[in-house]
């Protein structure tokens, strides 16, 4: 295995090879630093829904990323169809708006390596506002499984908020995972729009009712919950602003729950 200058991978020769898994839509900003910091993983797959910016050229920058494209099917159905994809046994899913220092590669590493009794590692995340770590408002830490052996997990079919179903034991890894996802409140309008939308949707194939009376009580709760009960307060302005950008969701949410229900 001939390591490239561009993205140089570790010769896991003798060991378990693992395959880091990316859905992609007009990632050009992020997609770059999150390519690199997978430096220690054997194959990266990119399933990308229609990116029209330059997310397939730098993709194609690194050699080890074999990229698809395949129409938006609801973020556990993509993610399932590109896990359907990966040729080792086990698979790092990771968000292109996610970076993996290098503590966390090493440990993912020594785990994939010497590790036999678990199906599935969970990891801590950093979330980011800009450059600020956001330690309160239900944000840290915010766990979740994102290493796991092909053939004992799968992505949950839901269109919003997709989990791995793990058969398995587990185990939580100690370093974290780096979130940028947020570098202003332009990017909490965008992703409160496409996460209210999919959330509605699910919330409708969950047989769910909406109703404008329930949407501010609904909002209201989740900004109280997490700018005073989960002390968001403590995370000064981006506290303030990722409450309200919540609360907000929480209300678009229930209200195009209400308009989708009325359609015949």
């Amino acid at each position: 295995m001939v390591c490239s200058s561009v993205i140089k991978l570790h010769c896991n020769v003798g060991i378990m090879k693992i395959s880091a898994i990316i859905i992609t839509l007009n990632e050009e900003k992020k997609i770059g630093a999150c390519l690199a910091s997978l430096n220690f993983v054997d194959e990266i797959i990119v399933v990308d829904s229609g990116s029209t910016d330059k997310t397939e050229d730098i993709c194609r920058q690194y050699p080890f990323v074999k990229f698809y494209r395949q129409p938006w099917l609801g973020y556990g159905p993509q993610k399932n169809f590109a896990l359907s994809l990966v040729s080792n046994e086990w698979v790092l899913s990771i968000d292109a708006d996610e970076v993996v220092p290098p503590d966390l590669a090493d440990e993912i590493i020594a785990n994939v390596k010497t590790d036999h009794g678990h199906s599935g590692f969970w990891v801590k995340r950093k979330n980011m506002y800009k450059k600020q770590w956001i330690r309160y408002g239900g944000w840290w830490p915010d766990t979740i499984l994102r290493v796991f052996r092909k053939d004992k997990g799968q992505f949950s079919n839901r269109r919003v908020h997709e989990s791995v179903e793990i058969d398995g034991n587990t185990k939580e890894l100690q370093a974290a995972l780096e979130h940028y996802s947020y570098n202003g409140p332009e990017d909490f309008i965008l992703k409160m729009h496409s996460y209210a939308m999919a959330g509605a949707r699910q919330m409708q194939d969950d047989g769910r009712t909406g109703g404008a009376v329930r949407a501010v009580i609904r909002a209201f709760a989740a900004f109280i919950k997490g700018y005073i009960l989960k002390r968001g307060f403590l995370d000064g302005r981006a506290g303030l602003l990722i409450a309200a950008s919540g609360a907000m969701g929480v209300f678009y949410k229930i209200i195009k729950l209400s308009e989708l229900n009325e359609r015949p």
